[in-house]
């Protein structure tokens, strides 16, 4: 079961919506992989980053999407975030 944006994980950090995802992959093992999105109208961009990785649990592939994203966000410059870039 592959979990949607409609998630209840979804979080906006700054001007991004991270959306982590989780997808069943058998025998009880799960693929992450997350969206960010930023910008309004045609004007928005969407990332997604998918890991190699498989886990556990739901909850662990949901958690490292998350703290991979946080991180993205977190390197990039204030400069290009006050800008839009």
């Amino acid at each position: 079961m592959m979990m949607s944006h409609n998630t209840p994980h979804r979080m906006a950090v700054g001007k991004y919506l991270v959306s982590p995802l989780a997808k069943a992959q058998g025998e009880g093992r799960y693929a992450a992989s997350v969206s960010i999105r930023s910008g309004k109208g045609s004007a928005t961009h969407d990332r997604v980053m998918r890991f190699t990785g498989l886990f556990d649990s739901a909850a662990s592939a949901l958690q490292y999407a998350t703290e991979h994203a946080l991180g993205w966000i977190n390197e990039r410059p204030e400069s290009a975030c006050a800008s839009g870039v």
